[in-house]
């Protein structure tokens, strides 16, 4: 009796120690086959997960407008005033509904090179108006022709022909001409060959940013999604030494396995160079732990605050000596064209760009840069890119329309809100195929070793016990 009271309890003790060593092992290997799952199917190459959500993304993107209308447009041209600025949106668009296009793999540096088609459409239950809503806005080809045109002969020429037609340096468009263009009044006059169509995206539906080529991960899983060259260059030929370089993702998809003291790096043709984001916060997206990181204030700030964007400082009279922040001058990227990008409303910008402008109110909350990383498998299932453009405008003495000013202005046009956010089927079968079976493993190793630790200890305590009372 006595015997197989004992023997009961070894075998109890050996059965728990064996779930125990079970849960331990599993550990280690569960994890390996986690990574060995994850690093097949983040892959881009034909039949991976990754690879068809990346060639069409199966979530809604959309872009969103708020545009800034001019309330004292005669004042500010006559006085050189403060200008009064009114945000009107949002107006919606749905963008990257069109799938990846010319795809070519090459197998011989594991990279795979397309085209992103672009196209926009409009969205009126998700705007406050229609297209056809106006606005007062900057005259963009008035404002751009001293910039392009710096003979003092041609502006007196060009002055002559924006008087016959009847330009000024503001005007009335409606959303449609503002953004995707509009024939220019003054523009149609030159007596030579230029392109007379004027918009701040103008050219856009059907057409692509040119050819990206990006690193498919077979060969090695950290650099998959990573740029290799975009339009067959390495280096964009806007900036002096590294900052002309293209480095990071599309910010669509990162590396798998990202950990919170990452930077990442991730390229945008909107703006003309690489930028980088780092970690904020986690958060719960429907159910699956992300990864929030932001684009921090260091990357709009001005040499004296982030010796890193030196070079990204080539004009020294309106950059106040590069002191003033919070603007990239992307000129050398739009054909000599005054464009200016920030963040919307100035946001981390230097006084003296909100100083001349009434009516932006900067909020962290509204108006920053987000992208929500699931860490395992780096795919981005959220974001949210905000940007604003603006148009230096400056005193020029040939040209009427121009004369009176005083100072220079960089005049906020629009801002826009690109955001994507994963459906909530995506979400349900991301949390089935990924993070459920990931969660259900881990439960499994913690339930293994605990009730093997539990029944290990519980049974050697009972024999302990038995042979005590044996020996007394």
């Amino acid at each position: 009796m006595g015997c197989d009271r004992n023997c009961g309890l070894i075998a109890g003790a050996v059965i728990g120690a064996v779930l125990a060593v079970f849960g331990g092992i599993l550990m280690p290997v569960g994890d390996m086959l986690i990574e060995k799952t994850i690093k097949k199917e983040v892959v881009l190459e034909e039949g991976t997960i990754a690879y068809k959500n990346w060639v069409k993304t199966g979530t809604d993107v959309y872009r969103q407008f708020w545009i800034f209308d001019v309330q004292n447009p005669q004042e500010v041209a006559v006085n050189s005033s403060n200008i009064k600025v009114k945000q009107r949106g949002p107006y919606t668009y749905r963008v990257r509904f069109l799938a990846k296009d010319n795809i070519t793999h090459d197998s011989e540096d594991n990279t795979v090179s397309f085209v992103q088609p672009h196209g926009a459409i409009f969205e009126p239950s998700m705007s406050v108006g229609t297209e056809d809503d106006t606005f007062t806005v900057l005259n963009l080809a008035v404002a751009a022709a001293p910039h392009i045109y710096q003979n003092a002969f041609v502006q007196v020429v060009l002055n002559s022909l924006i008087k016959k037609s009847k330009s000024s340096m503001f005007q009335t468009r409606t959303l449609k001409e503002l953004l995707w263009g509009y024939k220019d009044p003054f523009l149609s006059l030159v007596p030579y060959p230029i392109s007379t169509t004027v918009g701040v995206f103008y050219p856009y539906n059907n057409t692509a940013d040119g050819v990206y080529k990006v690193f498919n991960g077979k060969d090695n899983i950290n650099k998959v999604g990573i740029i290799d060259s975009y339009k067959g260059k390495r280096n964009l030929s806007y900036w002096p030494s590294y900052c002309d370089m293209i480095n990071g993702t599309d910010a669509a998809t990162f590396p798998p396995f990202v950990e919170k003291s990452q930077v990442l790096q991730f390229f945008s043709a909107d703006i003309c160079r690489s930028a980088y984001a780092i970690f904020g916060s986690e958060i719960d997206l429907k159910g699956i732990p992300v990864y929030r990181f932001v684009l921090p204030a260091k990357a709009f700030a001005s040499p004296v605050q982030n010796p890193d964007n030196e070079c990204f400082c080539t004009e020294k009279i309106i950059s106040k000596n590069c002191t003033s922040y919070g603007v990239l001058d992307i000129s050398k990227c739009k054909e000599g064209k005054p464009v200016y990008i920030s963040l919307p409303h100035f946001l981390h910008g230097s006084h003296d760009l909100l100083e001349p402008i009434e009516g932006l109110n900067p909020s962290e909350e509204e108006h920053s840069t987000f992208l929500d990383v699931e860490p395992i498998t780096g795919f981005t299932l959220q974001f949210a890119k905000r940007l604003q453009v603006n148009i230096l405008v400056k005193p020029a003495k040939k040209i009427e329309a121009l004369k009176s000013l005083k100072r220079h202005y960089i005049i906020p046009i629009l801002w826009l809100n690109e955001t994507a956010t994963i459906g909530d089927e995506k979400a349900k079968m991301f949390r089935s195929q990924v993070t459920g079976k990931i969660k259900l493993l881990g439960l499994v190793e913690k339930v293994l070793l605990s009730v093997g630790v539990v029944m290990f200890v519980a049974f050697m305590i009972s024999y302990c016990a038995c042979r005590s009372k044996r020996v007394k």
